[in-house]
């Protein structure tokens, strides 16, 4: 015993030593998905991850951009060792209205899909200068006049704080020979993929000698999600087998989320296959309506098909004996004062229309008479009625003689709906009448809350759960006492 927990133990710290490391993985994964779109976010607030991780996705200065910015770096030394209205200053001043006039023309941020920037850039420029043209915007930006009346501290700093970063935001990214842009991440997913590679084919390994009939893409094919992390492409899908291992490490519960999902799958699959057998019962049902099976089965005569009788009794017959039986003996005798009730109001309705009757009311006594005669005829009448019923139902040849009727009225019915051409209107109608159930009633059976269907099964199965456990525990057996 105590060798099976350790076992255990040592398995479940190399679940969770695997499950941690392919999270590692995935993190890896993401941030390489996220960082030529948050490249910017990046650069603004982690400078260093830039410097390093650019190499790895083939990015570079632009060398168009990089030119300008240190144009203007060169500007600031020249100002602080010249003054603003020497010479030189004039001079490196005429290059950067000439490299932003550039700039703006050939748009070197389109590379990158960055055109937006370059926008960005314009529009602050304009702001700035309150002109409408982005050119005219720069050169004045960088002309001695205007940075002489501002204060070139001021307009330098706004370049800086506002301008600047967007510039050197811009890039270029090498092409591979395959078309594709560079990326060099692979060289950090490798190890990776070695990794779960080895453990998987260990895993098929050992799956293949416990369960000898399994083929050897079955035994891999039962960690199926494990391979996800073994594809160069898609990447993002590794975040199924990370939460699944996750979930066998215990290091992150899953189960409100796989039962929410299961739920999910068996609502829809139990609302079409409710669907589909309903339709698939209807349509037989039409189809033997169609076939003229209704005629066999009414006559049971002319068979389309051998009828098949399971065990020799005429169920009709059958039913019908028991339906008079049970009204016989079980409902006629409970209804029987509301039927004399209703024969004594209907003798009093005829005494009431006689006209000498009406005269004889008068006289004293007449009425009370009339209300005891009503009611001995109608006790009178009944009584009779349910003898000679029960007289007919326990006697043989009376029963003999209402089977014998049973069966002519079936065969008198079955063959009258032939003479007459029925038939057919009342499969035309049956037929129609089980068309409009599939429309009006089974997408709303469909439909019905499946939710609320599982709910009442789970709690159905946790209370026989419970019971179970409770008789369990009933039938330990009791320790005596002393």
């Amino acid at each position: 015993m105590r060798n099976v927990k350790s076992s255990k133990q040592r398995n479940l710290w190399f679940e969770r030593f695997m499950a941690i490391t392919a999270t590692v993985n995935l993190g890896l994964v993401l941030f390489d998905l996220s960082y030529v779109p948050w490249r910017d976010f990046y650069l603004r607030k982690l400078p260093q991850i830039v410097e390093i991780y650019d190499p790895i996705k083939g990015i570079e200065r632009h060398r168009e951009t990089k030119n300008y910015l240190e144009l203007v770096k060169a500007l600031e030394e020249q100002v602080s060792q010249t003054g603003l209205q020497s010479p030189q200053v004039n001079s490196r001043l005429e290059e950067i209205k000439r490299l932003s006039n550039e700039m703006i023309d050939t748009n070197p941020f389109a590379g990158v899909n960055k055109s937006g920037t370059l926008e960005k850039i314009k529009n602050r420029m304009r702001d700035r200068i309150h002109n409408e043209s982005a050119k005219q915007s720069f050169a004045t930006f960088w002309s001695q006049p205007y940075l002489s009346q501002k204060g070139w501290v001021q307009e330098i700093n706004f370049f800086n704080d506002s301008i600047r970063p967007l510039i050197a935001s811009n890039y270029y990214r090498k092409i591979g020979e395959n078309g594709e842009f560079f990326d060099d991440f692979w060289i950090i997913d490798l190890p990776f993929v070695i990794l779960f590679g080895v453990e998987l084919l260990g895993r098929t390994f050992l799956l293949k000698r416990q369960h000898p009939g399994f083929s050897w893409l079955e035994a891999l094919l039962w960690r199926w999600y494990d391979l996800f992390l073994l594809l160069p492409f898609w990447r993002g899908l590794r975040i199924i087998p990370v939460l699944i291992r996750l979930d066998q490490a215990q290091l992150l519960n899953l189960y409100p989320v796989r039962k929410q999902l299961n739920q999910g799958i068996v609502a829809n699959f139990a609302e079409e296959l409710t669907e589909i057998v309903v339709v698939r019962v209807i349509n037989q049902v039409q189809g033997s309506i169609q076939r003229g099976e209704l005629t066999s089965w009414l006559s049971q005569q002319e068979n389309l098909r051998p009828y098949i009788d399971i065990n020799n009794v005429n169920e009709v017959e059958a039913i019908a004996g028991l339906l008079v039986k049970t009204i016989v003996y079980q409902v006629l005798p409970d209804i029987q004062p509301a039927i004399v009730a209703i024969l004594r109001h209907n003798i009093e309705t005829v005494f009431h229309q006689v006209p000498v009757y009406r005269n004889l009311q008068n006289l004293p006594g007449v009425g009370q008479a009339q209300t005891q005669l009503s009611e001995q005829l109608a006790t009178q009448i009944t009584t009779n009625l349910y003898k000679t019923l029960v007289s007919a139902v326990e006697d043989p040849v009376g029963a003999k003689l209402t089977s014998q009727l049973v069966e002519t009225f079936s065969k008198a019915l079955g063959s009258q709906i032939k003479e007459k051409h029925v038939l057919s209107e009342i499969q035309s109608l049956l037929f129609d009448f089980l068309e409009e159930i599939k429309l009006n009633y089974v997408q709303r059976l469909s439909q019905e809350d499946i939710d609320q269907i599982i709910e009442q099964t789970r709690k159905l199965r946790t209370q026989t759960s419970v019971s179970t456990v409770v008789d369990k525990g009933n039938a330990l057996p009791k320790i005596r006492e002393g």
